[in-house]
């Protein structure tokens, strides 16, 4: 029965000062989220209203906005997908490369052997799209 107190005992200790460290993080969130309710209350509330057709409208580029789709049904050519997905490929590899960047010495020679590897792929993939002509813009 005295282990079971103890161990009660020390769970509590150990637990609140582990909770305890979490109280700035919550309160900072809380202190964030105070801070957005309020500020969009009161630009609601303060800000002005007056509305006019315009202003109703939507934005579509400074360009008219038409009921119809523009010629050619408003289709978007395939050459902005491709250099979407290109830039998230290649943002991808800096991600991963920024890491070994700051590691590089104690990673030593596996790690050396194993980012060539890495860009080596990469470049297989680039020269890929380089010889498919994903890069031209005729």
């Amino acid at each position: 029965m005295v282990a079971q107190t103890e161990l009660a005992q020390t769970l509590a200790q150990s637990g609140s000062s582990e909770l305890g460290s979490y109280l700035p993080l919550v309160f900072l969130l809380a202190l964030g989220a105070l801070f957005a309710g309020v500020s969009a209350t009161l630009g609601a509330l303060v800000g002005p209203k007056r509305y006019n057709k315009a202003k109703l409208e939507a934005y579509e580029c400074g360009i008219e906005p038409s009921p119809q789709p523009v010629v050619g049904g408003g289709r978007v050519p395939v050459a902005y997908y491709l250099t979407a997905m290109l830039f998230i490929l290649f943002d991808i590899e800096m991600v991963f490369l920024y890491p070994f960047a700051v590691t590089a010495d104690a990673l030593g020679v596996f790690g050396l052997v194993e980012i060539v590897l890495f860009i080596a792929t990469v470049g297989f993939a680039y020269a890929y799209v380089w010889r498919r002509g994903g890069l031209d813009w005729n």
